[in-house]
This record gives C-alpha cells, sequence and structure tokens, in this order.
C-alpha cells in the first residue's frame, strides 16, 4: 500500500510538469512526458492489481484455514458419536433426570423408550435434589407389593441408571426359562439369595466394559492392587506376629467391603457412567430403603414377570384403545414396526394379510398377544429346532411350527393365532412357512430395533431411521 502511495506522489508531480510543458508548447518534451506518463499508469495498475490479488489469496487462505478448523471440529463431534452405541444413544435421548452430572432414565421414560420412537416433549432435563431422592424412596413399593403397573404409577416419581437400562432391557427379551440362569449370575457366592452389593456388581461390569471399549484406564482399580500389595508386604515382614496378622487382614476385608459398595466417578462427558452413591428405584425395589434385605428367586421372577407383561399391556394398549382385542391387522403392525423393511415390503405384507382374512376377522386377544411375545423370548431355541427342517430342506407347516413352539415354550399358541402369523409370512399362500425370513424379521422384532443397528452407521443408519419412522407413522394410523 506504501508503494501505491509513493507512485501516486510521483504521478502528482509529473502531471504538474505536463502542465508546464504544454505552456510551452514544446512537442519533443510533450511526447516524452506522454511516455512517462503511460508508463506511470502501467506501474500503478499493476501495483493495484497485485495489492488486491495479495488481499484476496490471504482471505482464501484464512477462510480455507477456518474451514479446516471447522471441519476438524465436526471431525471429533462425528467421532464422539460414533463411539456410542445405540443404546446409549437412546437412553440419552430419552433421560430426563439429572443427579450431579449423571444422568437417569424415570419409569415412565423407560416404557416411553421401549414402546415409543421419540420422547416426551421437554424443555430441558429435570435437576433431582436430596429431597427428591428422598421422596423416590418413600414412594417405591417393597417388592412384595410389586405389581404389573409399577412403572406406569410411579411415572416421574423414580430414577433408573444406564446400567440399570440395560438390565432392564435384557429382562423384556428373556425366556421364563432364562430367569433363574438371571438369578443365579447376581448371587455370586451361590446361597441362593442376592443382597445388595452382589447387584452393584453388575454396574461394575458395565462400567468396566465401558472403559475397555474406550481405552481408559482404571486408576482406582490400580490404586486398590497396590494397597493390597503393601498390606502383603507388611503381612510378609510380620509374619511372626499373628495378633498384628489377624488385625491387618480384618482391615483388609473392611477396605474391600467399602470398595465393593463405593463407585468409581468416571468422566465420560455424556453423564452415562458417573456414578455416585445414589439409592435408585430398583435397589429401594429390591434391597429395601436401608439396602439391607435380600433378594430371593421368588421376588426376582415376579419382578421380571410383571415388567414384560406391564410393557406388553402397554404395548397393546397402544392399538387396542380400550377394547380387549386388537385387530389382526393391528397385531401385524405391532409385529413389523420394529423391522428395517422398505415401505413397499411392509406394506406388501400387510397387503397379503389383508387379502386372505376378508371377512374372518376374529381379533387378537391380550393373552394371544402375551404367548406369542412369549414365543420370541424363546426364539433362539425355536430357531434350534428348525435347523432340522433345513437339513431336509423343508418348509414348515403349521402343525409343525406349532409343536416347534410347544417344545421350545412348554404351551400351545391358539389356532388363530397361527393361522394370522402364516397369512403374515407365508409368502406363496401355500401353507408352508419360510421360517429363515421369519426368523430374521422376529428378532429385529424381539430386541426392538436395537440389535440390529449396532453395526449399521453413516447413511446406512440413517435410511434406517428413516424407514422406522415411516413404519411409526403408519402404525399410528
Amino acid at each position: 500500500m506504501a508503494a501505491v502511495c509513493r507512485l501516486s506522489s510521483r504521478f502528482l508531480v509529473l502531471s504538474k510538469n505536463s502542465v508546464h510543458i504544454r505552456n510551452f508548447s514544446n512537442y519533443r518534451n510533450l511526447n516524452s512526458a506522454r511516455q512517462n506518463n503511460v508508463k506511470l499508469f502501467s506501474i500503478i495498475g499493476g501495483g493495484v492489481a497485485a495489492f488486491v490479488c495479495a488481499n484476496l489469496l490471504k482471505t482464501n487462505t484464512v477462510h480455507a484455514s477456518s474451514m479446516s478448523k471447522i471441519e476438524r471440529m465436526r471431525k471429533r463431534e462425528d467421532d464422539k458419536t460414533i463411539k456410542l452405541t445405540p443404546r446409549e444413544r437412546r437412553f440419552i435421548k430419552f433421560a430426563s433426570a439429572e443427579y450431579n452430572g449423571q444422568l437417569y432414565m424415570t419409569p415412565q421414560d423407560f416404557l416411553d423408550s421401549v414402546v415409543e420412537q421419540e420422547p416426551r416433549p421437554r424443555l430441558k432435563r429435570r435437576s433431582i435434589m436430596t429431597n427428591d431422592l428422598n421422596r423416590i424412596k418413600d414412594t417405591t413399593p417393597a417388592l412384595k407389593k410389586g405389581s404389573a403397573r409399577m412403572f406406569r404409577t410411579l411415572r416421574d416419581n423414580g430414577i433408573i441408571s444406564y446400567t440399570e437400562y440395560l438390565f432392564l432391557l435384557s429382562v423384556l427379551t428373556k425366556p421364563i426359562s432364562g430367569f433363574r440362569i438371571a438369578f443365579n449370575m447376581f448371587d455370586t457366592d451361590g446361597n441362593q439369595r442376592v443382597d445388595k452389593k452382589e447387584f452393584l456388581v453388575m454396574e461394575r461390569i458395565f462400567s468396566g466394559a465401558w472403559k475397555d471399549k474406550r481405552g481408559q484406564t482404571n486408576d482406582t482399580k490400580d490404586k486398590t492392587n497396590d494397597d493390597d500389595t503393601e498390606n502383603d508386604n507388611d503381612n510378609d515382614n510380620e509374619s511372626k506376629k499373628p495378633e498384628q496378622d489377624e488385625k491387618l487382614n480384618k482391615e483388609k476385608q473392611k477396605k474391600h467391603a467399602k470398595d465393593n459398595v463405593e463407585d468409581d466417578y468416571i468422566d465420560d462427558e455424556e453423564g452415562l457412567q458417573r456414578k455416585h452413591k445414589v439409592d435408585t428405584t430398583l435397589q429401594v425395589h429390591f434391597f429395601g430403603k436401608k439396602g439391607n434385605n435380600d433378594l430371593y428367586y421368588d421376588g426376582f421372577y415376579k419382578f421380571m414377570d410383571n415388567l414384560q407383561t406391564e410393557v406388553l399391556e402397554l404395548e397393546f394398549s397402544e392399538f387396542s384403545k380400550g377394547n380387549i382385542q386388537i385387530s389382526e391387522l393391528d397385531f401385524a403392525k405391532i409385529l413389523l414396526r420394529y423391522t428395517y423393511l422398505a415401505a413397499d415390503e411392509y406394506d406388501k405384507f400387510l397387503d397379503r394379510l389383508l387379502s386372505r382374512i376378508k371377512d374372518e376377522e376374529q381379533g387378537i386377544t391380550f393373552e394371544e398377544f402375551r404367548d406369542f411375545c412369549r414365543f420370541l423370548n424363546n426364539l433362539d431355541d425355536f430357531a434350534i429346532a428348525m435347523r432340522m427342517y433345513t437339513l431336509a430342506d423343508r418348509a414348515i407347516s403349521k402343525n409343525d411350527f406349532s409343536r416347534a413352539v410347544k417344545i421350545c415354550t412348554g404351551f400351545t399358541l391358539s389356532k388363530h393365532l397361527i393361522d394370522t402369523v402364516f397369512a403374515i409370512f407365508d409368502e406363496d399362500g401355500d401353507g408352508l412357512l419360510s421360517y429363515k425370513e421369519f426368523i430374521a424379521i422376529m428378532k429385529d422384532r424381539l430386541h426392538r430395533g436395537l440389535k440390529s443397528t449396532t453395526k449399521a452407521e453413516g447413511w446406512d443408519a440413517f435410511k434406517i431411521c428413516v424407514k422406522q419412522d415411516i413404519r411409526a407413522s403408519r402404525s399410528a394410523r
């Protein structure tokens, strides 16, 4: 810019000289002045052009640098999103309560996350205070007073942690035969009862897996191991003092007991695994307000059965609208609502059903619907039984289907329900079922879309979400 100013000054001086030359009418000098002016204008124009280009280049460089920074920030955000599993994202999406940086679902949030596509509208999450925790303890019923309406009765008067959310999801997909296995997993000492410390083992297992997946180290565990090593060395050095050894062992046991009860703090940025010493609704329900009750298998079985029944009642009532039955078409919509079928494929299943039942609609009762969903919880056993037909290269008839269900579950599905299932999934109407497609679709239904999306990212995940939204809107019609 300074160079341009200097050139401008020179131009003014020469301009004065040109006027003087014209006054004396000197042709030679005038021609020379004109040539100098042309050169001057060329120099000035080139300087201005160079200055403008330099500034444009600098602006574009700064702009490109800013865009690169924005892209890097977006990439970091995308990487953070990819690290979250579908269940983690869904918990964050539906959790409406927060306490000291830890996200919690309410009982109503959990029900919504299972049967709804989107959470209830809210401005922000509710911050839980100490008096709220005391109220939750007072309103949570004891295990012996549990029912198939407990979550609907508590609504927002309760809190459920992320690890408990995973536990409740597993309850919904457990067959009755798996209730005992689940109980025995908690009963670490094999005394046929579960105390609060054993139940909290589940949280440490999930939090440990969470850390491992994200490459975090467990500093608390390392510190505990170091302390244990020190104690062991002390025991070796003082092995000749039995009384001191016994005292050290007691202190060591107390320390381990304390470590088993207290939770680690994990800075996960999302608030999923920031665990505090908070008595959740499940802990109070299982172990009482003071946390000193034991959980026996009968109570555990009752809770799991009640929860499965409650979710199914909620889903059934969404379509029954107060009636004791739902239509066969609504039954098909419930089965297909969590699957990843394309829109035209989804419509094909419904059109096939409507063309086959015509005037033979009888409706599906809740008992029939519950029996079929319990059968789906045994879908893995059913798939094993169906492999016998694969080896024989045979499709499955209605009688074979009914027999396989009886073997896997111990109960018999009604004839009308089996006829409805075949009307939906029997592609060519020959009375035989292509059970491979049936099992694949029913697995999506069983896990309510969460299991299959673990491998879907980017565009594939977007297409899945679009299909689910379309299906949800059609099911609501």
